[in-house]
C-alpha cells in the first residue's frame, strides 16, 4: 500500500520540478538527514555539558579562592627588598627586561620609557630591546630612542636581527644567546604596547627570590583603550574573564596556567631547564609554560599586579590575533599531549587539568560547540522538526554560561547580549583556526604582528581610528569582506524566517540578531563606537 502511494506521488510530481525536489527530500530526510542531525545534537549536547561543567567548576574554584584561599603573599614566602644605604644594591638580584618588537612605530617610545622607569637599581637592571622591524626608518627611530635613554645613564642595549626566523620566539631566543645574559637571574618580558608601573619588579621578584620552586610570576593585563569601541569592550569582557577566573584558578589549585607572553617575570634557570624558547608553534609562551611545568616548576598569578596594554582596535588586527590564539594551542596540543601523559614529574590530577581542562575543553571544545551547535545544528532543527533539542541544552545551559562570563567585567553586564552575538559570529573563524592547528595545515604557523595604534585615551579628541580606517577602505569593500560569515548570516536568516512562519520553538528571536551579527562581521564593520 505504501509503495502504491509513493508511486502515485511520483507520477503526480513528474511534471512539477518543485514537487519532485520536495519528494526527493522526503525520501532521504528520514533515513539520512534526521539520523545525522540527531547524532549531531547528541554530540553537541555532550560538548555543551563538558563546557558547562568546566565553567561551573572554575566558578566554584574562584569563589572559594576569593572567600577562603590565602593571597599569594600568604601562600608563598614574600618579603619586600629593603633599600639599605650601607649594603647598596647588593640585595637586589640582577634582572634583564626584554622588549621584543617589530615595526612598532606607534608604541615603541611608551614601552621603552616604561621599562627604563622601573624602580630598580641601575647597576642591577638591563633593558634589552629586541628589534625585528623590517622598516629601516622605524629601526632608526627605535635605535635613537635607546641611545637617548643610554645617555641618561640607563643600562639599555639595542639588538636587531636581519631576519624574522621563529618570529617572537626566535627574537627572544636570539636575545637570550648574548653572552652577558648569563649574569642575570631573572627576565621580565613586555610586549611593545605594555607599560609596567615603576614598582612592578619590586612586587614580583620577591616571589622568585624566596621560593626556589617558582619559575614564573604573571601580572594581569589592563587596557588603555577598552572604551574605544564596542569591539574593544567585547575583548575586555573575554580577557577579564580569562585573567579573573582561568589564570587565578589555575594558579591557586595547580600552580599552573599558560604564560601570556608578556607582563611576566621568569627565572632564567627554569627557562634553560625547560629547553629555552622554541618556534614550533605560534604560541611560544604557552609552549614554554607547558615544558617548564613538566619539569616540576610552579607558576604564580598576581591579580593585583596590573600592567597597562592595548587591545586591537581594528577588526583585521583582531581576526589575525584570534587566528593565532586559536590555532596555536591546538597545534601545541598535537605536539605535547603524549609528552604530558608520559611525564613522571607531575601528579595525575595536574595531567588531567592540563589535557582536559586547559587544552581540550577551553581551547578546542569551547570554539567548536559554539559554532557547530548554535550556528549549524540548532538552526537545522527548525528545518527538520523531527529532531528536537531539550530546553536545558538550547536555553538553560547557554544562559548560565553567558552570565558567568560577566564575572571579570561587571561593568559590562548590560553588553552581555552583544558579547554573545559577537562571540558566536567569531566562532567560525576560531573553529577553522582550531582545526588548522590540529591538522597542522598550511596556515598553522602563520604569524602576523598585531597592529597597535598608540594610547587611545590620549587621543579622544582626535578622529577615531576606526572611522579613519573605514574611510580609507571605503573602496576596498571586497577586500574586507568575509564570505563564509556572510553565508552563515544568510543561512541563519532563512532559518529564522522558517521558524517564525512554521516553527514552535521561538528560536527566531535568536536567529535574526545572530544573522545580523554575522553580516556585520562578514562585511568587516565591527568597530561600533560607544556613546
Amino acid at each position: 500500500m505504501a509503495d502504491q502511494v509513493m508511486q502515485e506521488q511520483l507520477m503526480g510530481a513528474r511534471g512539477d520540478i518543485g514537487g519532485q525536489l520536495q519528494l526527493m527530500w522526503e525520501l532521504i530526510k528520514s533515513p539520512f538527514a534526521v539520523a545525522l542531525l540527531r547524532l549531531g545534537v547528541y554530540i553537541c549536547l555532550i560538548m555543551s555539558l563538558m563546557f558547562f561543567i568546566e565553567k561551573l567548576y572554575m566558578g566554584a574554584v574562584i569563589l572559594l579562592v576569593k572567600l577562603f584561599w590565602k593571597k599569594p603573599e600568604q601562600r608563598y614566602k614574600w618579603e619586600p627588598i629593603p633599600d639599605d644605604v650601607e649594603m647598596g644594591s647588593s640585595d637586589f638580584p640582577r634582572v634583564i627586561v626584554q622588549i621584543p618588537m617589530c615595526n612598532e612605530k606607534e608604541v615603541y617610545k611608551i614601552s621603552i620609557g616604561a621599562a627604563c622607569n622601573l624602580s630598580w637599581p641601575a647597576d642591577r637592571l638591563l633593558i634589552q630591546v629586541l628589534d625585528d622591524s623590517t622598516d629601516p626608518a622605524i629601526k632608526d627611530m627605535i635605535k635613537l630612542e635607546c641611545q637617548e635613554w643610554a645617555c641618561k645613564g640607563i643600562n639599555i642595549r639595542y639588538h636587531m636581527r636581519n631576519n624574522r626566523t621563529g618570529y617572537k620566539a626566535g627574537n627572544l631566543k636570539e636575545g637570550s644567546k648574548q653572552s652577558y645574559v648569563k649574569e642575570y637571574e631573572y627576565v621580565a618580558i613586555f610586549d611593545a604596547d605594555f607599560r609596567p608601573e615603576p614598582d612592578f619588579l619590586r612586587r614580583a621578584i620577591p616571589f622568585l627570590m624566596h621560593n626556589p620552586s617558582i619559575a614564573l610570576v604573571q601580572g594581569r593585563w589592563r587596557f588603555v583603550n577598552a572604551d574605544e569601541c564596542l569591539m574593544t569592550r567585547m575583548q575586555e569582557m573575554s580577557l577579564d574573564y580569562h585573567f579573573t577566573v582561568e589564570q587565578e584558578g589555575g594558579s591557586s589549585t595547580h600552580a599552573f596556567f599558560g604564560f601570556n607572553g608578556t607582563a611576566g617575570v621568569w627565572r632564567m634557570d627554569a627557562i634553560n631547564e625547560a629547553g629555552g624558547w622554541k618556534d614550533r608553534t605560534t604560541v611560544e609562551d604557552m609552549d614554554l609554560a607547558i615544558r617548564a611545568s613538566l619539569k616540576g616548576w610552579k607558576f604564580v598569578y598576581l591579580h593585583d599586579l596590573q600592567v597597562k596594554s592595548e587591545l586591537p582596535s581594528t577588526f583585521k588586527a583582531f581576526r589575525l590575533q584570534q587566528h593565532r590564539w586559536s590555532c596555536g594551542p591546538a597545534n601545541l596540543f598535537r605536539k605535547v599531549a603524549l609528552e604530558i601523559i608520559r611525564n613522571k614529574n607531575i601528579k595525575i590530577w595536574k595531567k588531567v587539568h592540563v589535557i582536559y581542562s586547559f587544552f581540550l575543553v577551553r581551547r578546542m571544545v569551547a570554539h567548536v560547540v559554539t559554532f557547530v551547535f548554535y550556528c549549524i545544528v540548532l538552526p537545522l532543527t527548525t528545518l527538520i522538526p523531527e529532531v528536537e533539542v531539550p530546553l536545558w541544552g538550547s536555553i538553560y545551559i547557554p544562559a548560565i554560561v553567558t552570565a558567568l562570563n560577566c564575572v571579570g567585567t561587571p561593568r559590562s553586564f548590560y553588553l552581555l547580549l552583544f558579547w554573545v552575538l559577537f562571540e558566536n559570529a567569531m566562532s567560525w573563524h576560531r573553529t577553522k583556526a582550531t582545526f588548522t592547528g590540529l591538522l597542522e595545515t598550511r596556515r598553522a604557523n602563520e604569524w602576523v604582528v598585531t597592529e597597535k595604534l598608540g594610547n587611545a585615551l590620549k587621543n579622544k579628541n582626535k578622529p577615531n581610528t576606526n572611522k579613519v580606517a573605514a574611510k580609507k577602505n571605503r573602496f576596498e569593500l571586497v577586500e574586507r569582506m568575509n564570505f563564509p560569515e556572510l553565508g552563515f548570516g544568510v543561512f541563519l536568516f532563512v532559518c529564522g524566517c522558517f521558524d517564525f512562519m512554521n516553527g514552535k520553538y521561538g528560536y527566531y528571536i535568536y536567529f535574526f540578531p545572530q544573522s545580523i551579527a554575522f553580516f556585520i562581521v562578514g562585511f568587516g564593520y565591527i568597530g561600533i563606537i560607544l556613546p
